[in-house]
């Protein structure tokens, strides 16, 4: 009887077509008869320690078994190529950004700019938008120089502003004519020029809380997405409650910090929680009697747990007519109809530092 070169089978062979079925298969069973004797399989003395190692690359050889059998098991053919084809329909759904103008080369328009395709049109201080590229003009810069964007960009561009800016905005959009403009609520951070964002998933609201309303809304979720960012795309009510929720967390807890030099936003959280949950229950309270709203429960939970995620954020109250401007000027609409102030610890505390 002739006798193979190779007598002694391989181990990780004989435990990879062991552990796989193959060598139990009928059909290779059947085929076992039809070879000359040294092609079949021969048993062999394997220990249960050496076919266990031997198990662990049984994926990996198989995805090159022509080394190692005469012929492929048929059944991981189709399993192969459908994770090659999900793989390939996700890589062009993530890679799939809408081309955009971006007013403002700071930390938030160069992080845009980075998500996208490089086919964005980036307008920096002193250039004009251009009247001629389609897509959404993202709006990047701070709220004081909003005046010079829109003067900056032709009125018939003006319904494709979107605005990324914190603070309240309604105002100065009815001011200019803004008929309901789209924005973004940003719960995402860039500590440096340059460097990725970090979104600002919490434990409360663990799908993330940056939201996006408009035309171009599912555009710039898209974006932020393919950043490796979360976006809602919300409808005018539900983004509104949101606006004001942000509005209220950086009113309390700049000014609660503000009073204690030095103080982080992480520091107002864990040490003055007391005074932070006083003020954002005032303040919640005054926005839905000036506007209507009615706020999910459990605000000061949401917002405390978004502090956590920007701990080290330092506190100071600035751009006033922005943020804790529009609560102030409840105050002093009430006080001069001779009512009472629907703010009170937020106006002492604005007049203990100066502010007002």
């Amino acid at each position: 009887m002739p006798q193979s070169p190779n007598k002694t089978l391989d181990l990780t062979r004989y435990a990879t077509l062991k552990t796989s079925g193959f060598l139990d298969d009928p059909n290779h069973l059947k085929n076992q008869r039809t070879l000359p004797p040294w092609h079949q399989s021969q048993p062999a003395t394997i220990t249960m320690a050496a076919a266990a190692a031997a198990t662990t690359t049984t994926i990996a050889l198989f995805t090159s078994s022509s080394t190692l059998c005469c012929r492929k098991p048929t059944s991981l053919r189709p399993k192969i190529f459908k994770i090659k084809a999900s793989l390939a329909t996700m890589s062009a759904t993530t890679t799939k950004v809408v081309p955009a103008i971006i007013v403002g080369g700071g930390r938030v328009g160069k992080a845009l700019q980075d998500m996208g395709n490089g086919d964005d049109v980036l307008v920096k201080r002193g250039e004009s938008v251009p009247i001629d590229f389609p897509g959404p003009v993202l709006v990047c810069t701070r709220n004081d120089d909003l005046e010079a964007v829109l003067e900056s960009t032709p009125k018939s561009r003006w319904s494709d502003l979107v605005f990324f800016q914190n603070g309240m905005l309604e105002t100065w959009f009815q001011s200019k004519g803004l008929s309901d403009p789209d924005q973004v609520l940003a719960y995402f951070a860039v500590s440096k020029l340059g460097e990725p964002p970090t979104d600002g998933k919490t434990d409360t609201n663990p799908e993330g809380l940056t939201a996006a309303y408009g035309k171009w809304a599912s555009a710039v979720a898209g974006r932020l997405l393919a950043g490796g960012l979360s976006c809602k795309v919300l409808e005018k009510e539900a983004f509104q409650k949101q606006m004001f929720e942000k509005l209220i967390w950086i009113c309390a807890f700049m000014l609660v910090g503000a009073r204690h030099p030095g103080a982080t936003v992480g520091i107002v959280e864990k040490e003055y929680r007391s005074e932070v949950s006083s003020l954002i229950s005032e303040l919640a309270a005054a926005a839905a009697a000036g506007k209507g709203i009615v706020f999910e429960p459990a605000m000061e939970d949401r917002l405390c747990a978004y502090s956590r995620t920007v701990a080290h954020f330092p506190t100071a109250v600035k751009e006033f007519k922005w943020r804790n401007g529009w609560f102030y000027s409840l105050s002093d609409k009430a006080i001069a109809e001779g009512k009472p102030d629907p703010c009170p610890l937020h106006t002492a505390w604005l007049k203990e530092l100066n502010v007002v």
